[in-house]
C-alpha cells in the first residue's frame, strides 16, 4: 500500500525559508499581486488558554509564549493569529518579543533545533467575538472561520499552536489529496 499525500495552501507557512528570503505571508500575497504584512500586537508570556494547554501538553493556566498578530492584505484586516509555543522552546528567544523574525517564526524554530514533521489543522466557521469584530473590520453577523493548528516535531512534541481567525468571505483553503 503506498501512502497518500496531503497538499494544502497551508504548505509555504510550514517549511522554514530558504537563507535570505522574506516571510511566506508577504511571498504568497506578492505572487497574487498583493502585498501582505504584519503587525505584532502582543508578544510575551501569558497563561494557556484551555484548548492550548490541551495540544501543547501542558496544564491549564500554566505559562506559554505567545505572539499575537494583525495580518493584513494590501493594508486591510485579513487575519488576527495567535501562535502559542513552549516556554522551554520559546523563552529568551525572539519568539517571545514584538521584533519582525528574519524568514518568520518556523525558520527560526528550524534554526533553534525544533522542526515540524506533522502537522493537525481543524476549521471551524462561526460568527466573530466583540473584539475579533473591531480588530477585522466585521459585523456581528460576518461569519469567520476559525483555523486551529497543531504542529508536532519528529518525535511527536508538539513545537507550536497556531489559533487564526479569518473573515470567511475574504479566505479560500485549499487541500488536495493525492491517492495511491
Amino acid at each position: 500500500m503506498s501512502a497518500s499525500r496531503w497538499i494544502s495552501t497551508s504548505m509555504p507557512y510550514l517549511t522554514p525559508r530558504e537563507q535570505g528570503q522574506g516571510d511566506a505571508w508577504s511571498a504568497d500575497a506578492a505572487a497574487r499581486g498583493r502585498r501582505g504584512s504584519q503587525r505584532i500586537v502582543h508578544a510575551g508570556e501569558v497563561p494557556a488558554p484551555a484548548e492550548v494547554a490541551r495540544l501543547i501538553g501542558a496544564q491549564d493556566g500554566e505559562t506559554v509564549v505567545v505572539r499575537r498578530r494583525l495580518i493584513l492584505l494590501n493594508d486591510e484586516p485579513n487575519e488576527l493569529t495567535d501562535t502559542y509555543y513552549p516556554v522551554a522552546i520559546a523563552r529568551g528567544t525572539p519568539l517571545a518579543g514584538t521584533a519582525k523574525i528574519r524568514g518568520g517564526a518556523v525558520t527560526l524554530l528550524a534554526e533553534l533545533g525544533h522542526v515540524g514533521a506533522l502537522v493537525r489543522e481543524d476549521v471551524t466557521a462561526g460568527l466573530p467575538d466583540e473584539d475579533e469584530q473591531e480588530v477585522l473590520r466585521l459585523t456581528g453577523t460576518d461569519p469567520v472561520l476559525r483555523l486551529t493548528r497543531l504542529t508536532l516535531d519528529g518525535d511527536d512534541k508538539p513545537i507550536q499552536v497556531d489559533r487564526m481567525v479569518m473573515p470567511a468571505q475574504r479566505q479560500q483553503l485549499r487541500y488536495e489529496i493525492r491517492i495511491g
